[in-house]
């Protein structure tokens, strides 16, 4: 993660959150007497927020592993031609 001073990001405001928003990289602003804080992009804070909602699901994360162990082995559902086709097209 970049950082910088809240200082330099006051004075060079708009090329830190173009970095940022193209860079798809969180920037961390320091200020002297501590209170940091983290500027990012809300597409990026959005994927974030989801992968941590996956994460924090019990149920969710036991449907995956599920998926895993019939994917190792072998044995879990084929998706037709169709299907992947139709996967294709998205």
């Amino acid at each position: 993660m970049r950082e910088m001073s809240v200082h330099q990001f006051r004075s060079r405001l708009k090329a830190a959150v173009e970095g940022v928003l193209h860079g798809h990289e969180p920037l961390r602003v320091t200020r002297r007497g501590g209170g940091d804080f983290v500027v990012v992009g809300a597409e990026d804070w959005e994927r974030e927020r989801e992968t941590l909602y996956v994460l924090e699901n019990r149920s969710l994360m036991r449907q995956i592993a599920r998926s895993v162990e019939t994917h190792q082995a072998g044995t879990g559902r084929r998706a037709s031609a169709e299907e992947l086709d139709a996967i294709d097209r998205l």
